[in-house]
């Protein structure tokens, strides 16, 4: 069975090669079909540490590594916006 891949947000890194994963879906509202947007914060595993606040990043579903951590980054899509503009 493959492992699911979900695109989420990073929004905080205060852990030690932990990140938390804000990842949002839309549905639609039973009653008056609107779309919605619902969240949900996953624990993801970050060896390197190199994930930032602020990050657009993959996570993949992986062995239990710790109680509530059941994801690893696989890539950050993106960088956040504040850390290009601190480089430059």
């Amino acid at each position: 069975m493959p492992r699911r891949v979900l695109q989420g947000t990073v929004v905080s890194d205060k852990n030690a090669k932990t990140v938390i994963v804000s990842v949002e879906r839309r549905v639609m509202h039973p009653v008056y079909k609107k779309f919605i947007r619902r969240s949900k914060r996953f624990q993801a595993h970050d060896e390197a540490n190199a994930c930032k606040v602020g990050d657009v990043v993959y996570i993949r579903e992986c062995r239990p590594i710790s109680k509530n951590k059941r994801w690893e980054v696989v890539t950050a899509a993106e960088a956040s916006v504040t850390a290009n503009a601190s480089a430059q």
